[in-house]
């Protein structure tokens, strides 16, 4: 991690324990004066169900995608707000499509972040119940240190 933190990624879906690994990270990018990357996924519509809905409904999968997107987008707007109202200048966000594992890594590494931040649970629906799913293959495949918050 070298002798100094630049710059502290952090993945959020919105859920409790999430927030809370989203305030710790403003918490630290301010005590540090790092800058904060926070980031986010949403799941594509699988094909196979859109094939029987595309006959009646062309618009409706593509209605979908841009409403989850536009969730993730309104997520990170308040997450960027939060930061910004903690005295935080430099603050990016990222949505990306896909699992959201895969998205914090992506940005770890694309941004070269020198901390991850992630809740101690699972940050998706199902996967939820294979003991946090999202902080169990960040930490194992980070390409920096990684701090997993207790959030309950």
């Amino acid at each position: 991690m070298g002798s100094a933190v630049a710059s502290i990624l952090v993945g959020t879906d919105g859920s409790d324990t999430a927030q809370v690994a989203v305030a710790r990270a403003i918490e630290l990018a301010a005590a540090l004066g790092a800058r904060l990357q926070i980031v986010s996924a949403y799941e594509p519509v699988p094909e196979q169900r859109l094939r029987p809905q595309a006959v009646r409904a062309p618009d409706e999968a593509s209605q979908w995608t841009v409403n989850a997107r536009e969730a993730v987008l309104a997520l990170l707007s308040g997450a960027q707000r939060e930061a910004q109202a903690a005295g935080l200048a430099a603050v990016e966000t990222f949505a990306r499509v896909g699992d959201a594992a895969d998205a914090i890594l992506d940005v770890a590494e694309e941004q070269r972040c020198d901390l991850i931040v992630v809740g101690h649970r699972g940050m998706t629906g199902a996967t939820r119940f294979l003991l946090g799913t999202v902080p169990n293959r960040v930490s194992h495949h980070a390409p920096c240190s990684v701090l997993i918050v207790r959030t309950s």
